[in-house]
């Protein structure tokens, strides 16, 4: 798996690459934002690791440029420990969250677990279809179509949306929609749920797609 890290600090960035080299991962290594967004395209990394304090730019500002132009699934690496830096990052596309000083197996852990719901390296020979009127969930190639025009979506906005697809109508709860889709291991703030649907809403053109259920959570259902 091709890990990608932008990290200025040398003694974070040189235990991060030995760690992960030594578990077989292959690993490049830049030190600033503009290296960083020309990795995304020389490398074309599996995962990327991302420091928020990087010396040109914001890890933030740098997550919502990646976006731009991939759905590369992030996970942020930061001495950043409040719960608004988390809320912000995931916001701008973050897929996790990981708090300095961390150990290596909780990395590769968060790693492997962020790559397993992305898909990254995995294949399948079936196809998994969810059709809710107008929507087209694909999860096999991990893509969504609306009235046959493709919605970009993040890793994490994808997994959500499949996740309420799978019981059309449902009401799913806070709390079991952040255990099952951001892994048992996520211990965030349900404002994660909030935030990505929010998002999912936006993309979706219509919020009527996501309905809010009132002291539980979320259902997905066709609007009327």
């Amino acid at each position: 798996m091709r890990v990608l890290v932008i990290e200025d600090d040398g003694s974070v960035a040189s235990g991060i690459v030995d760690g992960l080299s030594s578990s077989q991962f292959e690993i490049a290594h830049v030190e600033t934002g503009r290296e960083g967004l020309q990795a995304i395209a020389d490398v074309v990394p599996e995962i990327v690791l991302l420091d928020l304090g990087l010396p040109d730019r914001d890890g933030t500002d740098l997550c919502r440029a990646i976006r731009v132009s991939s759905n590369v699934p992030i996970i942020v690496v930061s001495a950043r420990s409040e719960e608004i830096d988390r809320v912000i990052a995931l916001e701008m596309g973050a897929d996790d969250y990981l708090v300095k000083p961390f150990g290596m197996r909780e990395l590769i852990a968060r790693i492997r677990a962020v790559a397993r719901r992305a898909g990254v390296g995995a294949a399948s020979p079936t196809t998994a279809e969810t059709r809710i009127g107008a929507l087209h969930i694909n999860d096999r190639t991990r893509r969504v179509e609306l009235a046959g025009r493709e919605v970009h979506l993040t890793p994490k906005e994808f997994d959500l949306l499949n996740y309420l697809g799978t019981d059309p109508g449902a009401a799913h709860r806070r709390g079991d929609i952040l255990r099952d889709v951001w892994d048992t291991a996520w211990y965030g703030s349900t404002k994660t749920v909030d935030a990505h649907v929010a998002a999912l809403r936006k993309k979706l053109g219509d919020p009527a797609w996501i309905e809010s259920v009132r002291g539980v959570g979320f259902r997905l259902r066709e609007p009327r």
